[in-house]
């Protein structure tokens, strides 16, 4: 009776455990899609509010000016003959905040982009609760950066011309035991100027600063 006994908790226990591996699997699969999507969402979020945070901290300290940047040739009627890019500053001020971003982006806590159980399983009721999720970026690749004008119309005779810096950056990431690498984009607005008269036309067709 004993054995019996023994061998029927045997299985039990062996019954129990295969339903807790099926469980567990079956809710893997089923989840992880999910997991994935909004680990990847989340980074995104958390690195483009970094790279707006680094680009907003250097135009604060005056680390980014226009006149810096961008120069004009005039003739001896104080006409705008060409719109030039001082270059040696523009790679000083990429090299500059891509290595703060990426140190920032590598900082990131797994706190502040772990996944809450809520927002997987009942988003609807628990969405941001819960247990989270541990997500841990890996590495950055492929950080870029490169600063692109833009013209329109002032008033009359004048013309804005706004300096957009685009960044990009390849983040990987480690959620749930899979490796995932995806882009993030960013667009910052990190200097403008009203230029009176006429704006050459070679720079107006380029629409992107050029050497």
């Amino acid at each position: 009776m004993r054995r019996r006994r023994r061998h029927r908790g045997r299985r039990i226990v062996l019954l129990i455990l295969i339903l807790i591996t099926a469980g567990f699997f079956f809710l893997r699969s089923r989840f992880n899609p999910i997991a994935r999507e909004l680990a990847i969402t989340q980074v995104k979020n958390q690195t483009s509010d970094l790279i707006n945070d680094a680009i907003a901290e250097q135009i604060a300290r005056d680390n980014i000016q226009y006149d810096r940047i961008v120069y004009f040739e005039k003739d001896l009627q104080g006409r705008i003959t060409a719109l030039k890019t001082n270059m040696s500053e523009v790679n000083r001020l990429k090299t500059e905040i891509l290595n703060i971003i990426n140190d920032e982006i590598l900082a990131l806590d797994t706190h502040d982009i772990g996944i809450p159980l809520g927002s997987i399983f009942v988003p609807e009721m628990f969405s941001g609760k819960g247990p989270a999720i541990p997500v841990r970026v890996i590495s950055i690749s492929n950080s870029d950066a490169q600063f692109v004008s833009h013209f329109s119309e002032a008033g009359i005779n004048q013309t804005l011309q706004q300096l957009t810096m685009e960044v990009s950056v390849d983040v990987t990431i480690l959620v749930l035991s899979d490796t995932l690498t995806f882009n993030v984009m960013s667009q910052v607005v990190v200097a403008e100027t009203i230029i009176v008269g006429t704006v050459p036309e070679t720079f107006l067709s380029a629409g992107s600063l050029a050497p």
